[in-house]
Order: C-alpha cells, then structure tokens, then sequence
C-alpha cells in the first residue's frame, strides 16, 4: 500500500489541551512537508521496492528536495 500525505496543519500544547482542532499552516518558511507511507507484506518486498526506487527514481527525486529526507521504519501495531 502506497499513501502520500501532505502537512497542512499543526498543533501545539494549548490546541491539545483545550481540545481544539488544528491550525492550518498558511506560510511556508522553507519547504513543505511531505510524508510518503508505504506498506509491504514482508520484510524482503519492502527491500526489493526500495532497490528498484533507488535503481531508477532516486536522483530525479533527490533534485526536488530542499534538505535531506528523513526515513522512518517500523511495524505496524494494529
């Protein structure tokens, strides 16, 4: 499974502590926030998809980041 989330909002204590909703962000400083989820049945799928991403994507999609992109790991719990 593949997702592409886009951050438009952010939240601080008094949001959280108040229960209001997020504020939308209406500036960008520097560069937008994007988060791509991906999902793979298996340990090995998800190493065969990011060969083949690094193999023939990766340096068209290093030319659009800003800084470094940060990579995030895990299982899901639910």
């Amino acid at each position: 499974m593949l997702r592409l989330m886009k951050r438009e909002y952010h939240i601080d204590m008094e949001q959280i502590k108040e229960g209001l909703p997020p504020l939308e962000i209406t500036r960008i400083i520097k560069s937008v926030k994007y988060v791509l989820y991906w999902e793979f049945d298996t340990k090995e799928s998800y190493g065969m998809a990011q060969k083949n991403l690094y193999d023939s994507y990766w340096k068209s999609i290093e030319k659009c980041l800003i800084v470094p992109h940060d990579k995030y790991l895990g299982e899901r719990l639910f």
